[in-house]
Parts: C-alpha cells; structure tokens; sequence
C-alpha cells in the first residue's frame, strides 16, 4: 500500500488494556471450559469488549442475559461487573454451580455498601444508569436504602432522608466528573460518611493520567475498547478535555474512518486501549499504520502496574 499519511509518531500510552480484574474475569472462563467442558454459560458479557467475547464464545462459552436461559446440568459464571443479591440467590435455589467473576474492586464497593446501611445511612451511588456494575451495587441493598447520583444537578437536588448519609461510586468513572460531584455532596452534606478509599480502581485512574500524558497536543486519539465500555469511554473524553481535536472509540484497525485521519495528516497520533481490550488489537493498530506510513513508537508511561487477582479455589 502506497503511503498515504505523512510520518507519524504513535505515543503508546501505559499503563493500557487489561486490569488485574478483566484478566482474572477471562481467565475463569477459560479455566472453567477446561474443567467442565464446553459449553460454559456466562450471565452477560464478562467484559464489555466484543474481540475478547467473540474469543471465548469460539472457545464454547454461551452468554446468556438471564439465569432461565442456563440449564440445570452446567455451570454458570457472572460477569466481573458484579450482580444483584438476587441473581446468586435465584442460583442457589436452582441448585446451580456458579462461579462469580465480580471484580475483587467493584466487590469492595458492595462490601462498603452493605457496612453503610448496617451502621444506617442512606447510600448515594454515583454512576451511569443502567451499567451492569451499577445495577449489581444497586442491588445489594433495598430500592429505598439506596439513590443514584448521574450528575452535578442530581447532586444538588437530591433531598436527603432522615438519618445519616454516605456515598459510593461506580468504578470505571472519570475522575474529573467525580470529583466535581463529590465536592458538591460535601458541601451540602458536610457530615456524609466517605468510601475508605476511593472506589475508583486504580487501573481507570492510571488509563485515565496516561491518556492526558499522551494526548497532550497530539493530532489524533485512538482508544480501543467497545461502545458498551464505560471505562473506554471516559478515556476518550479525557483526551478530548486534553485538547486532542479528534478523539475516537473504535473496536479494532477496520473500524477507523481512515479517511478522517487522512484528512487530518496527523504527526502524532495518541493510542491507548480500555481495561478489557486485548493487546494484539492495540499492536494491529500500530500495523495498519504501519501500512500506510513510516511510523515511530514512543510510550508515555505514567504508572506501574503489579496489580494481580487470585482465581476461586474451584479453577485452580
């Protein structure tokens, strides 16, 4: 193929792709057709990258949206975005064998969750409706135990129930945004209860400091992760507040609009790929650069990462 970009340099930024909680999540079901043989059903997806589910859905696992759609005879694992109480209860008296994937950080939160009720406050969740992870930690609690905070004008229009108050949050949030709702929260509720540490896992906020490192006056930011990726997401709009002028989401090479890109004649792309994005699409990137240019790769690294989760007792 013929050049049709001016040279570039890519600057990779790291940490990217896999947390500690997608890779124990993908490795479990690996595992878990190993040991019991295909098929191995999952309750949703068990991360939101469609490369990494299409994988193990070849390898024989079977996603399902619900438990009802699980036979009795084979096992059942849930997603590492965590699931309401009710969704192991159901499983239990179905006599199902189930293995949670949750990740140990969005646990953390159900844990926190379930600690400020006891001790009776009401719970603020800040988080995007109807993402998997929120409907899992609003489900460990009653409807009226708990409120969900989207936005700065949820947070300063909720009224408050008698008694105390604390809050949680969604973990794969932008930082930015959170803080900015947090601060509200604070000022109106001088005495609400804080998460012992911040629920944002680290692995969001390492993405998200090494994507402004990397977008900062570059031409293009290409994120790979799916649109069903709420970390991917946050990670394109924090190189947009970089300055990045083009910023785009995109499950693998084929899926750019080349042509855009060759209309910006960028000289510095930025790349850097969701928590659940696999490392040979971020690589294939770089090739089908490669194909097009003479390309340079410089990292932008910000952080390191040692982070791992062990796997249940059941699958090792």
């Amino acid at each position: 193929m013929t050049n049709t970009l001016p040279p570039i340099t890519v600057r990779l930024a790291a940490p990217r792709g896999f947390c500690a909680g997608v890779d124990r999540a993908i490795q479990m079901v690996e595992r878990a057709i190993e040991r019991y043989g295909a098929p191995v059903y999952v309750r949703h997806e068990i991360v939101h990258n469609e490369t990494v589910v299409g994988r193990l859905r070849d390898l024989g696992a079977v996603f399902v949206d619900e438990l009802d759609e699980v036979p009795d005879d084979r096992p059942v694992l849930f997603s590492a975005h965590g699931v309401p109480k009710s969704v192991p209860a159901e499983a239990q008296a179905r006599q199902l064998m189930f293995l949670d994937a949750t990740c140990p950080l969005v646990s953390k939160v159900h844990i926190e969750t379930e600690r400020h009720a006891r001790d009776g406050h009401h719970v603020l969740l800040i988080g995007h409706a109807g993402h998997p992870e929120v409907v899992g930690t609003m489900g460990q609690l009653p409807d009226s135990a708990m409120t969900l905070i989207e936005t700065e004008e949820d947070a300063e229009t909720f009224e408050r129930p008698e008694g105390g108050l604390a809050y949680v949050t969604q973990t794969t949030l932008s930082v930015d945004d959170t803080a900015r709702i947090v601060e509200i929260l604070k000022r109106r509720f001088p005495d609400i209860h804080l998460p012992h540490k911040d629920d944002i896992c680290y692995a969001t906020t390492n993405r998200q400091e090494s994507v402004r490192a990397a977008a900062a006056d570059a031409d293009v930011l290409i994120v790979i992760g799916s649109e069903t990726s709420s970390n991917s997401k946050r990670l394109v709009e924090v190189g947009e507040r970089a300055g990045c002028p083009y910023a785009v989401l995109a499950e693998n090479a084929n899926a750019l609009d080349w042509e855009k890109i060759t209309a910006l004649q960028p000289s510095i792309v930025a790349l850097t790929a969701g928590a659940s994005a696999p490392e040979e699409v971020v690589q294939g990137v770089i090739e089908a650069f490669r194909r097009r240019t003479d390309v340079s790769v410089v990292e932008v690294e910000t952080a390191t990462e040692g982070v791992t989760f062990k796997l249940p007792r059941e699958l090792v």
